[in-house]
């Protein structure tokens, strides 16, 4: 009896082990897809991670400061709802890095959020973008964090980008023989992202023109970096943006310290993405301005120009050497720190920007503090 106990207690477990582990058909890298069997929604879910080392050596005292974090760790899902032209997009932000109160007495913002946003397009080549997303600012800002060229960012990026913002955007894409031109415009809060008060200086207004003479990157190759699809034919994006910030209460316009004044933030962008062969480069100028003088009584905006110059190649085994120039110019009248740096770029991509490893060497000339040389390491995982 005991016997037949066990051989039944084995012939019930035994299909559920066989069964544990479900297969699928999606392939690394792609996330994973699903679509309702009446068509009516489909949903891809993604999620990825960077694990950073970064050590910073002061040229001046010998002085070895380093650390490892999470840099970043994203979930996203997106897909189509109800029918194929209505897209959205969700992704959030769950390491600490990525996350923060907009000031120290308040929490005005839950930084979690990143994008809420749905795309329907209305008519061929047009598209209405509402809820919160990236703004049509700098390429490299535009970018996914997860398909940089180095590390991270430069520096003009993450002291003049425009960032995200609420509101609602138009993107027009149309085919001139072939080349491809874009227009985008946007109407945005202008405070950042997540603020849960009433709108407290005026709105952003942003518009942006992209021009491809040679027609489009292999893949949407002219916003990730390094040339991985390897364009067989030489390929070139031009963008110009021009964003106003109508009384901005904080330093950076989306960001930073919130000041006793309001003023009106203007920026304009230029920048370029060339890829041929292996072969990338990148080239961004930024110029953030005022009216009137930055300074008020209990800070400053954050004014001023940027320049970031870059480029890389990919040899054929997918390791990838790149050098990066950038060059930081706060208005003086602002006490800003200008920031000169130098960095040398390495990458190994296994699976395109989905499973890579990134490590890069700068060379920073402060304006106002000791010199530093930097060294940074980074392992990404994404599907």
């Amino acid at each position: 009896m005991n016997k037949l106990k066990y051989v039944l207690l084995i012939l019930f477990i035994f299909p559920l082990l066989t069964q544990a582990q479900d297969t699928t058909s999606n392939s690394f890298g792609k996330g994973i897809r699903l679509v309702a069997e009446d068509s009516s929604f489909s949903m891809k879910f993604s999620t990825r991670f960077q694990t950073l080392y970064d050590g910073s050596l002061n040229l001046e005292t010998d002085e070895w400061d380093d650390k490892l974090l999470i840099r970043r760790a994203r979930i996203k899902f997106e897909g189509f709802a109800y029918d194929p032209r209505l897209e959205y997009k969700i992704e959030l932000a769950v390491s600490n890095r990525d996350n923060g109160k907009v000031a120290a007495e308040s929490n005005l913002a839950a930084n979690i959020v990143l994008d809420a946003v749905l795309k329907y397009q209305f008519a061929p080549g047009w598209e209405v973008w509402f809820g919160q997303t990236k703004l049509p600012g700098n390429r490299e800002r535009v970018i996914s964090s997860q398909k940089l060229q180095f590390v991270d960012r430069s520096q003009v990026n993450s002291k003049y980008n425009i960032d995200r913002g609420q509101g609602v955007q138009i993107h027009h894409e149309h085919n001139i023989g072939k080349t491809v031109l874009r227009e985008i415009g946007s109407v945005s809060m202008g405070e950042g992202r997540n603020l849960t008060i009433d709108n407290i200086g005026g709105y952003e207004y942003t518009g942006r023109i992209e021009y491809l003479p040679f027609g489009k990157f292999a893949g949407g190759g002219d916003y990730f970096g390094s040339d991985l699809k390897r364009e067989k034919t030489p390929k070139l994006s031009i963008g110009v943006t021009y964003d106003q910030n109508n009384n901005a209460p904080r330093a950076r316009g989306f960001a930073g310290d919130f000041l006793s004044e309001y003023h009106d933030i203007k920026t304009y962008f230029i920048d370029a993405m060339f890829k041929y062969q292996g072969f990338s480069s990148m080239f961004e100028y930024a110029d953030k301005w005022t009216d009137g003088s930055p300074v008020t009584s209990d800070g400053a905006f954050y004014t001023g120009t940027g320049l970031n110059l870059q480029m890389g190649y990919l040899f054929q085994n997918n390791f990838e050497i790149a050098g990066r120039y950038t060059d930081i110019n706060p208005e003086t009248i602002t006490g800003y720190e200008g920031i000169t740096e130098l960095t040398l770029g390495v990458s190994k991509y296994f699976v395109g920007h989905s499973l890579k490893i990134q490590s890069d060497l700068t060379h920073i000339n402060n304006e106002f503090s000791d010199d530093e040389l930097r060294y940074r390491f980074q392992v990404e995982l994404a599907f």
